[in-house]
């Protein structure tokens, strides 16, 4: 009958719950019709009028009631939410992080830039343009191997697993074993290192948000396969929210003053991998390459 009237709620257990309440509030209302009235006819003829209101007023409360309550998020140890397991993002930023038709081996997809579009500097253009032409054989990760940095790692179309503790957060991810620490023991940036294919993380905690600030990073990874790019200036801060138990909202707040007109941020949801036994697996790119070009490739310790 409620979903008869349009109110469909989500669940049976919504539904249950939300007949529960029917009921009370209908005897409740019978009993306060009939309260003063000796005679059938006027218990009767106010017992109408009453349930009437009653009945009404419960279908404007519906749509209050068939809200689920919010998904409780776990909690480490120490009361952080607890980020352990393993994630990967389902969407086309690894292609490209803007909206881009489809193209052999490259899926059509919509872009996760805040805005729609990377603010380039007019003389970084040229280059942006250049790595899109030459992509399939100058992609750094895909061509070579490399280490794809901050925070195109995150979305490669690879999972990665979180190992969390107190003062110390590692991601490891399938892609080329790459792997990062983000320490959380509020220890700064080191002082005078080279630049890294994965920088250097820092984190922090805002109330349940993990905030990453990433330094040092190697200005020779692309941001895609589609060419976008930065230079040795690139800072990022990322910020991981889990919104449930198997979601977190990932953004990433990239500035680099060599090659950008202002900071812009990209933001999608990490899942979380749920299948039977699930682990990171391998993914040897180097091999796959090796043997792609020369034909020689063999897995360790193989005569």
């Amino acid at each position: 009958m409620l979903k008869f009237l349009g109110f469909g709620l989500r669940t049976r257990v919504y539904e249950k719950r939300a007949g529960k309440q029917k009921r009370l509030y209908l005897c409740f209302a019978v009993k306060l019709a009939c309260s003063g009235h000796k005679s059938y006819d006027g218990c009767h003829m106010n017992k109408r009028a009453v349930v009437l209101f009653a009945f009404w007023s419960f279908l404007l409360a519906l749509p209050a009631l068939a809200q689920a309550p919010a998904r409780g998020i776990p909690r480490a140890a120490d009361g952080k939410p607890d980020f352990n397991g393993l994630w990967q993002v389902l969407g086309t930023a690894a292609w490209d992080l803007e909206d881009h038709n489809g193209s052999l081996r490259m899926p059509a997809g919509q872009g996760v830039v805040e805005g729609g579009a990377i603010p380039y500097q007019a003389s970084a253009l040229p280059r942006k343009r250049e790595n899109f032409q030459t992509r399939d054989i100058n992609d750094p990760a895909e061509a070579a191997c490399y280490m794809p940095g901050i925070p195109r790692a995150t979305y490669m179309p690879f999972p990665f697993e979180i190992i969390q503790n107190p003062k110390l957060i590692t991601m490891s991810y399938e892609f080329g074993h790459a792997r990062r620490s983000i320490f959380t023991d509020g220890s700064p940036h080191p002082d005078g290192f080279p630049d890294f294919w994965m920088g250097d993380s820092r984190g922090r905690w805002e109330g349940d948000t993990l905030v990453v600030d990433v330094t040092n990073l190697d200005d020779r990874t692309w941001l895609d396969h589609a060419g976008n790019h930065h230079s040795d200036a690139l800072h990022v801060v990322e910020r991981y929210t889990m919104t449930d138990p198997d979601h977190i909202l990932y953004e990433a707040t990239l500035e680099d003053s060599k090659v950008f007109t202002r900071p812009w941020k990209i933001s999608m949801p990490l899942y979380r991998r749920m299948e039977k036994n699930v682990r990171i697996l391998e993914y040897e790119c180097v091999q796959y390459i090796q043997e792609q070009k020369y034909g020689n490739a063999k897995p360790v310790g193989a005569k």
